[in-house]
């Protein structure tokens, strides 16, 4: 027993010891004073944002829907083209902190009910007003440019107009993520034929650089 009492003690004693230490370590004195706490302005977003000069680069992955088909020989709904695939990539150049221009190239590709493939490679100049509200930012868009279409052995090079909006979270100063919706209409007006119009939804997601 008394050598247990004895372990017990020198424990205690060192464990005493210890403890003091850790304190006097962790007051502050002249010599080594307290660190001083970092805080980020991280989260303190503002309307001005953005600066002429600033750019970014997105890359676009998602679906497009056709949703409307008139003229020629084709009417609503039986022109055959199934729910599609589409990816794209996009630079921006900002003019002020809220118009920006830049281009963009994709490309689309469809089955159809005989199971042959549809292709749409769009590019052209797309131009934008966006608004910036904290980690949030609505860019609205709208790309002209021409849309190279091949079905089997026929070709067509044609207009398309791209009107859209999307919303973008910014998970870093260099990095947002966000979700679009763009509207496609894609005319065709062959030399030696009858005119043609379609209209297709694009729902798809990206991730945009910001340098």
């Amino acid at each position: 027993m008394p050598r247990t009492w004895s372990l017990l003690l020198i424990l205690l004693l060192v464990f005493s010891g210890l403890r003091l230490h850790a304190q006097e370590e962790e007051t502050p004195t002249e010599e080594y004073p307290e660190s001083p706490s970092i805080e980020s302005n991280w989260d303190e977003y503002t309307t001005t944002l953005y600066t002429r000069g600033d750019k970014t680069f997105t890359i676009t992955l998602g679906v497009v829907f056709p949703i409307y088909f008139g003229g020629g020989h084709i009417e609503n709904n039986q022109h055959g083209i199934s729910l599609g695939g589409h990816g794209s990539l996009a630079f921006n150049y900002f003019l002020t902190p809220y118009f920006f221009l830049g281009g963009e190239l994709g490309g689309m590709f469809a089955a159809t009910r005989a199971r042959n493939m549809y292709y749409i490679v769009p590019f052209g100049i797309r131009m934008g007003y966006q608004l910036v509200y904290r980690r949030f930012e609505f860019p609205l868009t709208l790309m002209v440019g021409a849309a190279p279409q091949k079905y089997l052995e026929k070709g067509y090079f044609g207009l398309i107009l791209k009107p859209g909006a999307s919303l973008y979270w910014r998970f870093r100063p260099d990095w947002s993520f966000g979700l679009n919706s763009m509207w496609w209409f894609v005319p065709q007006w062959p030399k030696n034929g009858y005119n043609a119009y379609g209209n297709f939804l694009e729902l798809t997601l990206s991730a945009r650089y910001h340098f």
